[in-house]
């Protein structure tokens, strides 16, 4: 019996780096995945879909983009169990009760609303964790399988959960999940396979029963092992399970840390940049450092002008980004300043060469003279 797990489908994501039309193509990835994924379930011939929490990225989205989801969910060939997760809890305000996802008419689609075991095929239990809150108080897993009784003989049985293991929560919240609890449960057979959401990178613990399957697309550039489904093959008893990870995601996070201090930094950099694939799918994240000249920097400005226009979106992250401009005083000269500009430029240039706070708004101020200057040139 083979089944598809995956999670952190973020139906309704946003990113602020995104214009309105990179934004939509953003969104539209993460229902296309959805139907890859749903493709991938028929290839392998899956009997069900479980999706181990935050299928929604909040309970307040536009109707729209629900009904958008549904439909991206019609196309699913196979039985769906959805985990509410602490992003779309299962409260008051539950997007799971709202009338774009219950007059969907999705027959074969399920939430997971408690913890009963429910048998999704013969001889298969689930047994889902369900989020009432975004900031749970307890480790909820635990908490139900204290009160699980063990499955009938025969039946393997699937525990369905979303939140972070204690062994990976350096916060160590008290809703991070027992780690050892769960491997108890499964060597007493009281579960056989432990789906996980939360963590949007696939990760396995080492028993092999213990998986995240990660986000079907990415959302942060801390991802790693992301835009995967895992095709999971229960085995027979007295077997162990397996599975086989299958990627159906499209876009990609690049963060990029250079150091530029010359001409041929700024050219290697652009023969990089210009090599990567599928670049209309690229969130490109830069922080580079470095000291450069005023032709140079007007090299490596006119490089990330061409990426802001090229990749889904390009921009520098401020916090990590230090570039100094030093104009040489040949530079100066053959912009054809004089008289007071002259002197502003060489007392600008003596500014950035000092560093401190007023290093980076001498830089900018320098190529904006420049910019000025060479304007008739690249006119």
């Amino acid at each position: 019996m083979r089944f598809l797990q995956t999670s952190d489908w973020q139906w309704g994501m946003t990113r602020h780096w995104l214009d309105a039309d990179d934004q939509a193509r953003f969104t539209q990835a993460r229902n296309d995945a959805v139907v890859r994924a749903g493709a991938v379930a028929a290839e392998h011939d899956c009997a069900f879909m479980v999706v181990a929490g935050d299928v929604f990225d909040s309970n307040h989205l536009r109707r729209e983009t629900v009904r958008r989801a549904m439909e991206a969910l019609r196309q699913v060939p196979v039985p769906v169990y959805l985990l509410p997760g602490n992003h779309d809890a299962l409260n008051a305000a539950s997007v799971y009760d709202s009338t774009a996802f219950t007059e969907a008419g999705l027959d074969h689609v399920h939430v997971l609303r408690d913890s009963e075991p429910v048998e999704v095929a013969p001889g298969v239990e689930l047994v889902g964790v369900p989020l009432s809150t975004n900031q749970p108080d307890h480790d909820v897993v635990a908490a139900a399988l204290d009160e699980l009784e063990p499955p009938d003989e025969g039946v393997r049985r699937v525990l369905v959960a979303h939140g972070q293991l204690a062994e990976l929560d350096p916060g160590r919240r008290v809703s991070a999940l027992d780690g050892d609890r769960i491997r108890q449960a499964l060597d007493a057979g009281l579960v056989h396979w432990v789906a996980l959401g939360d963590r949007h990178s696939r990760w396995v613990d080492s028993s092999g029963l213990v998986h995240y399957s990660g986000a079907v697309e990415v959302t942060d550039f801390r991802d790693s092992d992301v835009g995967d489904v895992l095709v999971v093959d229960l085995a027979d008893e007295g077997a162990s399970p397996s599975a086989e990870v299958v990627h159906v995601g499209t876009w990609r996070m690049l963060e990029v840390r250079e150091e530029v201090n010359s001409a041929e930094d700024v050219a290697r950099l652009r023969e990089q940049w210009q090599a990567v694939e599928d670049k209309s799918t690229v969130l490109l994240r830069h922080a580079l450092t470095g000291t450069l000249s005023l032709t140079d920097d007007a090299a490596l400005q006119e490089l990330l002008e061409w990426a802001e226009d090229t990749f889904a979106a390009a921009f520098a992250w401020d916090r990590h980004t230090d570039v100094v401009v030093v104009p040489d005083d040949a530079e100066l000269s053959d912009i054809g300043i004089g008289g007071y500009v002259a002197q502003a430029a060489a007392d600008l240039k003596e500014q950035s060469e000092g560093g401190g706070e007023g290093a980076a708004a001498a830089s900018d101020a320098l190529r904006l003279l420049h910019r000025y200057a060479t304007a008739g040139e690249r006119a």
